[in-house]
């Protein structure tokens, strides 16, 4: 699944950082109250698996657009040798990227086991967020 490059919507910010204050919501905006706690250790679980070599644990941001809860992704500076043995992806991506994609397989995951709508709504949102990303191919590669 390759996501087409596009301009970021025009009447929408940038993904901004949580401030400390709205991290306690975001998980649950994000994931839904009944799935939060298990989506962020589901979450933190395929990060390992997509990047045994390079991610170790630590602090995730969390992104929003427009008041809309976006993704996490691990707070680093250093880029993220990705695999994924589903598709047979190997690649290395910064750790937006990185948090992106694993937001992307956790919503996905969990949209198809627990048939929830808002789950199915956060992935589509992400999804079309990451259509502007300057790593878009290396995410729809990662995603495929």
């Amino acid at each position: 699944m390759s996501i087409p490059a596009s301009s970021p919507h025009p009447t929408l910010p940038a993904a901004t950082v949580v401030p400390d204050t709205q991290r306690i919501t975001f998980l649950p905006r994000l994931f839904g109250e009944q799935h939060f706690f298990m989506a962020e250790t589901q979450l933190f679980a395929t990060m390992r698996r997509l990047s045994p070599a390079d991610y170790g644990g630590g602090f995730w941001e969390f992104y929003e657009r427009g008041g809309e809860p976006l993704y996490l992704a691990p707070k680093s500076q250093d880029r993220l040798r990705i695999s994924w043995d589903g598709n047979g992806y190997e690649g290395e991506v910064s750790a937006d990227a990185a948090g992106i994609i694993a937001t992307l397989f956790t919503l996905s995951d969990l949209a198809i086991t627990h048939q929830d709508p808002l789950l199915g709504d956060a992935f589509h949102r992400l999804y079309e967020f990451a259509r502007g990303h300057p790593e878009a191919a290396e995410i729809g590669s990662a995603i495929d």
